[in-house]
C-alpha cells in the first residue's frame, strides 16, 4: 500500500531555456511531493523570486545571460540559509563546480540525467539526507579541498590544506562525520554503526549545529579538511 507524502517540496526553476523549465514543470506536476512555485529566466530574477517565494530548493542553471548561476547562487544562499540550491548544468568544468561550491550550492545534477534522477536529486537536497551523484560529487569536492589556495565555502575555510584538528564533537560524532565524508546516507551510517536511522539523523543534525555547516556538502568538505577522509588519488 502506498503512503501519501508528508511534505511537499517547493521548487523554483531558474534556467534561461523556456523548454527546459516547461519540461521540468510538467514533470513535477505529475508528482505528489514536488511543486513548482516559480520560474525565472535570468539569475537576477531568480534571486528576486527566491527572496519573495522562499522555496525549499532552487534548481539553478549555471550559464545564463547577465548574472550567471554561480553569482545568483551566492546571493540566494547569503540571503536565505534555509533555501537549498541544486546546480543544473550540461558540463562539469571544474572551475564552474568550484565556483558553485564556494557560492554555497548543496549539490549538482546534469541535464542529461534521467528525469527521475533529477527529481530524486531535488528531494535529496530538500531533505539534506545525502549527496547528489556521490561518485562524481565526492571527486569534485576532493579536488576542491586538495587544490592549493582554494577556499572552501562555510565558516571554517582555512588557508592551508593541512588537516585541521577535530574539536568540539564526540567520538561517535567523529565516526558519523567520517562516514558522511565518504558519501554515506543516514541509512547507511546507521547500518555501519549498528544504530537506528533516527539516531544517525540526530548525530548529523548535531554536526550541522556544532560545525556551523549548512548542508552535507560542507560536512564532506570539513571531513576532508580534518583529515578524516583522504581525497582519492
Amino acid at each position: 500500500m502506498s503512503v501519501a507524502p508528508t511534505r511537499t517540496v517547493r521548487v523554483l526553476l531558474v534556467d534561461d531555456q523556456p523548454l527546459v523549465r516547461s519540461g521540468l514543470r510538467v514533470l513535477m506536476a505529475d508528482t505528489a511531493d514536488l511543486e513548482v512555485v516559480g520560474e525565472a529566466g535570468t539569475g537576477t530574477d531568480g534571486v528576486r523570486l527566491a527572496a519573495e517565494l522562499r522555496p525549499d530548493v532552487v534548481l539553478m542553471d549555471i550559464r545564463m545571460p547577465g548574472m550567471d548561476g554561480i553569482e545568483a547562487t551566492g546571493l540566494i544562499t547569503a540571503q536565505a540559509e534555509d533555501v537549498k540550491v541544486l546546480v543544473l548544468t550540461t558540463f562539469d568544468e571544474d572551475d564552474h563546480v568550484y565556483g558553485a561550491l564556494r557560492a554555497g550550492a548543496s549539490g549538482f545534477a546534469v541535464k542529461d540525467m534521467a528525469v527521475e534522477e533529477i527529481l530524486a536529486a531535488i528531494r535529496v537536497i530538500a531533505a539534506g539526507d545525502a549527496l547528489i551523484a556521490p561518485g562524481v560529487t565526492r571527486r569534485l569536492i576532493a579536488d576542491f579541498v586538495r587544490a592549493p589556495g582554494t577556499t572552501a565555502p562555510g565558516p571554517t575555510a582555512p588557508e592551508a590544506r593541512a588537516p585541521r584538528p577535530v574539536v568540539g564533537i564526540t567520538e561517535r560524532e567523529r565516526e558519523v562525520l567520517t562516514l558522511v565524508g565518504r558519501g554515506r546516507s543516514n541509512g547507511e551510517i546507521a547500518e555501519e554503526l549498528f544504530i537506528s536511522a533516527a539516531t544517525a539523523k540526530s548525530h548529523v543534525s548535531r554536526l550541522f549545529t556544532k560545525l556551523g555547516a549548512r548542508d552535507r556538502v560542507q560536512l564532506v568538505i570539513m571531513a576532508y579538511e580534518m583529515g578524516l577522509v583522504s581525497p582519492p588519488r
